[in-house]
């Protein structure tokens, strides 16, 4: 699988898509009005405790308190460095024991701001590098999973520790661009992380919270050090500052593939000729058409998120379990896709059309297992029944797609609905009837939306004839295009 990074820059946003094969997998953008802060480590004061939920919010200097569980707090951080099972034990104790208002910590934010609730944020700091991560408030050393050879494992477990005695404790774990590398590389790389661990600690000391001590790298600085390796096939970006700063980057991470940095100076826009523009059109769509001609439908609630597939135009060749179980594995591939390009999280429940046979249940599954090991995000197949449903936990961070880019219709406040034209003639109708004593007589003019006045002067004329016996006088509708649909006034002329 070939990968190509297609970096836009303004002095407004950056925007960069991941293409697979050709095919756009996800999406990310960074407005620099609205950096995002996961990763960044903070100098925070301690507003409230709760043990009866057993948390903390902290002042960060944030919009809002970010909340700290009990899990994710131990005392004197910077002094402490714990084994697992010290670890385990410090996480048991009461948040009471731990915190009290006033008090000032060390934290790091896990997750961004969503809605109504401020960031989520440890005290267990990891600081990621090119090749390992450091953990400096914890004694482990580790491997990525994702490294299976177990020759492999015990190399750079060796090289890890031999480190972490230079070091004087902490943890540390290998990254997957780590395999193969050379011991240099990975002293090189936990050298300049202990060096900025060794910098917050001293900032934290001089200055009172709540203040920002540390601050994750831009967007793309981020995507390299975490995606660059020799299945990027090229990196395009359209502008010239970018560019050369990314040259740079890439020279210094990984030499050989500086010549495949390239300034795009095409006369479309880099977003458009790449076909990203298009994607994230369909990416903020509910409706997404599949190549065999069904349809997924994806829908965002506060609780969960709700994926539905659906047959459509597609009609199968064969018999009707092959029809559905085509049609559902020709949704598995989009449904994955369209979880990472929207950056959805949380609860993801999948309705799979119903199929009978177990055996393609099962056919389906595995699909789903395979095709979600693209996912860089930690995600978890809970459950399946026999009704097609399959449930899935995504480990969220920021918001999605659509809550970044879009925001509650001010039409229908976020609902997607609003009344239909023969409820709200209905509405009229009991309004003016309430009034009636008060209007017996008199002429009374009707102020509605236009698609109301057609429908009082066609299929709901009953409407008007019916308040023109009741006040004993005329009815004159006027229609107002600034009247929303739903809103409409009863005057007496």
């Amino acid at each position: 699988m070939t990968r190509d990074l297609i970096v836009s820059t303004t002095p407004r946003e950056t925007r960069v898509a991941l293409l697979e094969d050709g095919v756009v997998s996800e999406l990310f953008i960074e407005r620099e009005a609205h950096r995002g802060i996961v990763g960044s480590i903070y100098k925070g004061r301690v507003t409230r405790v709760l043990p009866g939920m057993q948390s903390a919010f902290v002042e960060l200097g944030l919009e809002r308190d970010a909340f700290l569980h009990a899990a994710d707090v131990f005392e004197e951080l910077p002094e402490n460095l714990l084994t697992p099972e010290e670890l385990a034990s410090a996480r048991q104790a009461p948040i009471e024991e731990k915190l009290h208002e006033g008090q000032e910590v060390l934290v790091q934010v896990l997750k961004e701001p969503m809605g109504t609730k401020g960031a989520r944020i440890t005290s267990h700091v990891s600081l990621p590098g090119r090749y390992v991560v450091l953990m400096p408030t914890v004694e482990h050393v580790g491997v990525s999973r994702k490294i299976t050879d177990e020759e492999e494992r015990r190399r750079l477990k060796a090289i890890l520790k031999e480190f972490r005695e230079e070091r004087g404790g902490g943890g540390l774990i290998a990254r997957t661009a780590g395999q193969g590398r050379d011991a240099e590389a990975f002293l090189r790389d936990g050298r300049y992380l202990s060096r900025t661990w060794d910098e917050v600690r001293a900032l934290a000391s001089r200055q009172r919270a709540p203040v920002l001590l540390y601050r994750e790298p831009s967007l793309v600085e981020r995507l390299l050090r975490d995606l660059l390796s020799e299945e990027i096939a090229a990196i395009r970006l359209d502008n010239e500052r970018e560019f050369q700063r990314t040259l740079e980057l890439v020279r210094a991470l990984e030499p050989s593939l500086a010549p495949r940095v390239h300034l795009h100076q095409g006369p479309a826009g880099i977003m458009e000729e790449h076909g990203v523009t298009a994607e994230l059109e369909r990416a903020l769509r509910s409706k997404v058409w599949l190549p065999a001609g069904g349809y997924i439908v994806v829908n965002q609630t506060e609780a969960l998120v709700a994926i539905d597939v659906n047959t459509g135009r597609f009609v199968g060749k064969d018999q009707l379990e092959q029809t559905l179980l085509a049609a559902n594995l020709d949704a598995v591939r989009e449904i994955v896709r369209q979880i990472r390009l929207r950056d959805l999280g949380g609860i993801i429940v999948v309705d799979f059309i119903d199929m009978e046979e177990r055996r393609s249940r099962r056919e389906v599954m595995h699909a789903l297992e395979e095709e979600l090991r693209r996912d860089r995000s930690p995600t978890k197949m809970l459950s399946v029944n026999e009704f097609g449903l399959v449930i899935l936990t995504r480990k969220r961070v920021k918001q999605s797609l659509e809550r970044l880019l879009m925001q509650p219709c001010p039409y229908c406040s976020g609902s997607g609905q609003v009344k239909s034209v023969a409820t709200v003639c209905t509405e009229i109708y009991d309004e003016v009837r309430s009034l009636a004593a008060d209007m017996r007589g008199e002429r009374v003019l009707l102020r509605v939306n236009p698609e109301v006045a057609r429908a009082l002067g066609g299929e709901e004329a009953s409407v008007l004839r019916s308040l023109a016996s009741v006040v004993s006088g005329e009815i004159t509708v006027q229609p107002d295009p600034l009247l929303h649909q739903e809103q409409f006034d009863v005057v007496a002329v």
